[in-house]
């Protein structure tokens, strides 16, 4: 072989050897990523079909049922409302009425199987996606009825 098919070999076999990495890097990522969406998005139906996502919100007041470990609660962004389940233990500073992000898959009843849960860490915070969608609902006007 002479030194210039040498060299453009080379040169062939580092750009698939780069080209691979980048593709299973990218793959690594895109199975880690979870989008958010609001209860309002979810009820629209604007979820991913077949990937997990997050859905942020408050915790429903007097919403959370304890079965053993599995708990049941409802997110809401003061509009729309998903009923939540979650196997496992939750954060200490979960509770009533508090922001919550909750990671998981919507299950064909509706109910949304949670694999993690994410609860504010002090009094004043709140996801900024979460404060967002919830000042998006309050300027909603509700639907005028007639009869």
């Amino acid at each position: 072989m002479k030194p210039r098919q040498k060299r453009i070999a080379l040169i062939v076999g580092g750009l698939a050897s780069l080209a691979v990495a980048a593709g299973l890097a990218l793959n690594a990522l895109d199975s880690n990523i979870a989008l958010y969406v609001t209860p309002t998005e979810v009820v629209a139906g604007k979820i991913p079909q077949d990937k997990a996502f997050r859905i942020g919100g408050l915790v429903k007041e007097g919403s959370i049922k304890r079965d053993n470990m599995t708990v049941y609660f409802v997110i809401t962004d003061t509009a729309k409302e998903i009923p939540v389940s979650y196997t496992g233990i939750l954060p200490d500073l979960f509770r009533d009425g508090k922001g919550a992000v909750v990671q998981g898959r919507l299950e064909g009843n509706g109910v949304f199987a949670a694999t993690e849960v994410l609860a504010k860490h002090d009094e004043n915070y709140m996801p900024p996606e979460a404060q967002h969608a919830i000042d998006q609902a309050q300027k909603t006007p509700a639907p005028v009825v007639t009869q």
